[in-house]
Order: structure tokens, then sequence, then C-alpha cells
């Protein structure tokens, strides 16, 4: 299964983009990185048997652990690709929540759009290191 992030937003060369890219290489399931300009832009087509997850501030607060075990489950269903959507500065409207599977926040926070693409990243690293009982994760 394919873990595809759609990022709004040019994230050049920063302390963010080090931090994304630290992630990517650690993890080890297939991946890819599309980046879109603010406005405007194509989001690629979903692959068949796909699911979209937006980041968005409505969206549930997953544990570490709940989203392992999230990916797990469409990982064994035949799941091709999860898409994880991260929008512009206004976020998403509710027709592009109504189309998603799945709705996850990182907190009551708001979060600069960088910093939440480099903590997407490492939650990816993450919950798949605990799918491969990888010590990375420490529980409790």
């Amino acid at each position: 299964m394919r873990l595809h992030i759609i990022a709004r937003g040019k994230i050049g060369r920063s302390p963010e983009a080090e931090l994304v890219d630290r992630y990517l290489k650690r993890l080890t399931w297939p991946h890819k990185l599309t980046e879109l300009p603010d406005r405007g832009g194509n989001i690629p087509p979903p692959e068949r048997n796909s699911r979209t997850v937006l980041l968005d501030e409505k969206g549930e607060q997953l544990s570490s652990m709940d989203l392992s075990k999230l990916l797990e489950r469409w990982r064994d269903e035949g799941v091709a690709e999860v898409r994880f959507c991260l929008g512009a500065a206004d976020g998403f409207d509710e027709s592009d929540r109504a189309a998603a599977d799945k709705l996850i926040a990182f907190g009551r926070a708001t979060w600069p759009h960088l910093m939440a693409r480099a903590m997407l990243a490492e939650q990816l690293y993450r919950a798949t290191s605990i799918l491969a009982n990888h010590p990375y994760h420490r529980e409790g």
C-alpha cells in the first residue's frame, strides 16, 4: 500500500523540508509526495481502491497506535493507496470533508502548514514502525 502526501504550498529549502525528507527516507512502505501551488494545480486522480484522509481542524485526534491500526486495516483490506491531503491556509470546505474517508487533526491547536507536513511524515514513519515491531515507538 502506498502512502501519498498531497500538500498545498511549496516547502522549498527549509528546516521543515529537512524533517520531511528525514522521515520519508526512513519509510519502508512505498510513498510519494506531491506538492501543489496554494491555489489551482491539479490534484492527482485517486487510484482505484484508494482512501483519502484530510488533515483538518474538524478531524478526529488519533493516537499513533490508532493511526497504525487504521493503516494496518486498510492494508489488510487491499487498499492500494492512502492519500493524506493538507490544504492551503483556508483548509477544506464541507464538500471536501464529505468526500473524504477520514478526517484527522493533530490536536486542537492550529499548526503552520509546513510543520503539519513534517508532523505527518513523522507519524507515518511511526505508524509503519509500530506495524513492523520496530522499537522507535514507546507506548506508555
